[in-house]
């Protein structure tokens, strides 16, 4: 069940973008009850964890359950990956004067790393290459570090 999402992997129509979307719920709430940013880092870097050790030992069983190396019905990359991501801009507290910034950098963050997830342009192309879990994993976390890049940039230009 994890490595669907909690069967949001099962879902018809784009498995990665539903399993994409639990990271960027946390930091929305997080934010809109105004967590601590530790906190929402916190929980962040255990999906990092959890989903990555998730994938990788997992691997055999979905390679085999699936019949393919990387079934689109395994979305915990995809949480590990957006989790990177948002790490952009999860470390920010929400601004009360301008909530709009923090949620638009949330969302910028879930384009982003869907981008580059699904354009695949470089090392993270070549990543999918590596054989079982890893190969499954690396190309979605670096697509979160290029896109937490990106927000990170744009956080420290935008929020004071």
């Amino acid at each position: 069940m994890a490595v669907s999402a909690c069967g949001l992997g099962l879902l018809p129509k784009a498995p990665g973008t539903w399993g994409s979307l639990p990271p960027v719920l946390v930091v929305l709430v997080c934010g809109h009850f105004h967590i601590c940013p530790i906190i929402t880092l916190g929980i962040l870097i255990f999906f990092i964890i959890a989903m990555s050790i998730v994938t990788i030992t997992a691997a055999p069983w979905y390679e085999a359950h699936f019949g393919q190396k990387d079934p689109p019905q395994v979305v915990s990359d995809e949480v590990s990956g957006q989790s990177i991501a948002l790490l952009g801009m999860a470390w920010l507290s929400p601004p009360t004067e301008q909530p709009e910034i923090w949620i638009g950098l949330a969302i910028l963050s879930f384009v982003l790393f869907r981008l580059f997830d699904i354009w695949k342009p470089g090392l993270i192309d070549t990543a999918q290459r590596i054989k079982g879990g890893w190969g499954v994993l690396l190309d979605d976390v670096f697509a979160g570090i290029v896109a937490g890049g990106i927000i990170l940039i744009i956080a420290t230009m935008f929020v004071r």
